[in-house]
């Protein structure tokens, strides 16, 4: 790894350009209020720069606090032509459109055009929402408080983006019913098609030289072109991914193949609406419902518990699973024979043919799979439905190829872990970027003394059936100690609920005016509202508050980790890569569980430190991190807090006398 220096990394003027920017008398200085100059983000600046002037590819690791959206956001609105800027969260992605982005526009005077582009299914459609208030399908009291608060509100919102009703959590299942998706949109054919929310976030992407889109859409606009259809997004000089450590999983999902039962369930019920409503006389459309939703809840009673997942390839061939498909399919089938005469009645009844051929198509599809040694084929069992995956064991070749398909673009990957030690040998491998430059930069922030990391005596290793109790009393006299102002994260859903509720008991028992806030009471961005205005707040969360998560200040003063994030055992595309690693006689716990671990931990303990005068305790409940040998490789790429196992040292570190002696020594 090395680190650029202006002198042999750019012409002169843009380095001066560069130093008039970020130095400590700067534009940046001048005109934001708290901005100070920061060796790193001026040489993240000056990477940014090369880069885009030698049209390559570079992998760019800035610590919490560099600075990093700014030393991107500068070289790329200076001099990367037309922009797209791929986020891995929507929090992160209206941050930057709304506030990042403008500010840094304002203080380089560029007269550059930005737009937000999201996937349509984050966009309100005018056609299904008047639809479902019509047809009244809607399973509960929740359901038809948020359909009428999107309908009252749908000619004040901007964009029509989910986002702007913050009150309506992101798993509601309205939502499913007044979005469309590719294969629902009527397209011109929509009497709502000049008002329409996705049709006018297109045209401003196009329009606009900067766009921000999140990973999920910029790989959805890849396969599209692969598939020969028209891009959504626009062509682009220069390409960044922010958080780009999730950009290897994203790109997999893309890249491989789902179909669900939900999909069969959700088609069932609009045949019976359009059938009824165009042709009434011409089927039985209740009894093309029934058959349709009887073969895809018993191919879900087929496949036993629930949130279980299974390797295709592992599974028996008299497993029950495989008949109730092949009478999934052979249902599938024979609806399609019976509704093709009735489509010439309805534009809206042969959509909803073509999208039962494409799910014919999938099934048939992901079967034929079998024979793809590259691909994994697995099932997982959800509550309510069955989905059946195909995940690439690597997405380097496919992102090679997308890659080299422009080979005037620059590429730009940016994230604060991308790397295990300053290693980048994984992030490379996974999406074949090896012509890719790489550098590192330390967080500003002095770990030392303005945190403590506590890993607790004691704790019986997470797979004892004693763990979970454990656990709870360690943690308890540390939220005393900090008077709640924490984030406990866990590594699964089935934690988060134990652990609030025993949380909620405790609050109450010892009458303590404390918030306690849990993931799923509401949306991610109206829960971190809540935190940040309540006194003494707790919040229990999983996956969704481990990375993106930005709390400043004496609110957030613990970060509580409840195990080391490895990925599930079961995880079936997991065990392929592990055999991948092995058959080539590497150790695929060192060279891949690992470092993935020492991402997914460095995400979620940079939630603690947030700016240069945080101060607080990251407390990882795991005694492996002490009793393995790899431990000692994850905690050394961890930020250099202090260390301690020790309660005591915990509840000192949040005494007066203690927290006014840190402040001199800051």
């Amino acid at each position: 790894m090395t680190t650029p220096t202006p002198s042999d990394a750019l012409p002169f003027a843009q380095t001066h350009q560069l130093a008039q920017l970020f130095d400590a008398g700067g534009a940046f200085a001048r005109t934001l209020p708290h901005y100070h100059s920061r060796g790193e983000q001026v040489e993240m600046a000056h990477a940014v720069t090369k880069a885009i002037n030698d049209m390559g590819c570079a992998i760019l690791e800035a610590g919490t606090g560099t600075g990093k959206t700014y030393a991107y956001l500068a070289p790329a609105l200076l001099w990367g032509g037309k922009v797209i800027v791929s986020t891995g969260t929507k929090t992160l992605q209206d941050q930057l459109f709304e506030r990042d982005l403008p500010m840094v526009r304002d203080v380089l005077k560029a007269p550059v055009s930005i737009a937000l582009l999201k996937g349509r299914s984050n966009y309100v459609c005018h056609y299904h929402l008047e639809r479902t208030l019509m047809n009244g399908r809607l399973s509960s009291r929740d359901d038809v408080k948020n359909l009428n608060s999107i309908k009252k509100n749908i000619n004040l919102v901007k964009r029509g983006d989910r986002s702007e009703w913050p009150e309506i959590t992101d798993d509601a299942t309205v939502w499913a019913q007044v979005t469309s998706t590719r294969e629902t949109c009527l397209g011109s054919e929509c009497p709502n098609h000049k008002e329409c929310f996705v049709m006018q976030a297109r045209r401003d992407a196009q329009a606009a030289d900067v766009v921000v889109v999140n990973h999920h859409l910029f790989f959805a606009d890849v396969m599209l072109r692969e598939e020969g259809i028209a891009e959504l997004l626009p062509a682009a000089n220069t390409v960044i991914f922010d958080e780009a450590h999730q950009v290897p999983d994203i790109a997999s999902v893309f890249f491989g193949q789902q179909v669900t039962t939900a999909q069969v369930i959700d088609l069932a019920r609009d045949f019976l609406a359009e059938g009824i409503t165009h042709a009434r006389d011409a089927l039985s459309w209740p009894e093309i419902k029934d058959a349709l939703e009887r073969a895809a809840k018993d191919f879900r009673i087929a496949c036993g518990p629930d949130n279980a997942r299974w390797s295709a390839a592992q599974l028996p061939a008299d497993s029950p699973l495989w008949p109730a498909l092949d009478t999934l399919q052979a249902t599938l089938s024979a609806v399609a024979l019976k509704i093709e005469p009735s489509t010439a009645r309805a534009d809206t009844l042969a959509q909803a043919y073509e999208r039962l051929l494409n799910l014919i198509a999938s099934f048939e599809q992901w079967q034929r799979q079998a024979d793809d040694a590259d691909m994994v084929r697995w099932v997982e069992a959800l509550t309510y439905s069955v989905r059946l995956n195909a995940t690439p064991l690597s997405v380097a070749e496919g992102f090679t190829r997308q890659r080299e398909s422009d080979h005037s673009r620059t590429w730009i990957f940016a994230s604060a872990t991308l790397s295990v030690k300053k290693d980048f040998t994984l992030f490379k491998d996974q999406l074949g970027l090896h012509d890719a430059v790489s550098h590192s930069w330390d967080s500003p922030f002095d770990y030392e003394n303005q945190g403590l990391l506590y890993v607790p005596e004691g704790l019986p290793e997470p797979s004892n059936r004693a763990f979970g109790n454990a656990l709870l009393e360690k943690i308890w006299p540390v939220l005393v100690a900090s008077n709640g102002r924490a984030f406990l994260l866990c590594t699964t859903l089935a934690a988060v609920k134990r652990y609030a509720a025993w949380l909620d008991e405790q609050i109450k028992a010892h009458d303590l005016p404390w918030t306690l806030l849990v993931q799923g009471q509401a949306s991610r961005t109206e829960i971190l509202n809540q935190y940040r205005a309540a006194t003494n707040p707790v919040l229990v969360g999983s996956q969704s508050f481990w990375e993106g998560v930005d709390v400043r200040g004496e609110a957030l003063s613990v970060v509580i980790i409840d195990k080391l994030p490895f990925a599930p055992p079961d995880d079936p595309v997991l065990a392929a890569r592990l055999n991948a690693y092995e058959e080539r006689g590497e150790n695929g716990f060192v060279a891949y569980q690992v470092p993935q671990a020492v991402i997914s931990l460095k995400q979620g303990a940079g939630r603690l430190i947030r700016a240069e005068t945080d101060r607080g305790v990251l407390m990882i409940c795991d005694s492996r991190l002490i009793t393995k040998p790899y431990g000692k490789r994850i905690w050394q790429s961890l930020p250099k807090f202090a260390r301690t196992r020790h309660e005591a040292v915990v509840c000192d570190f949040f005494k007066p006398a203690h927290a006014t002696q840190t402040d001199k020594d800051d």
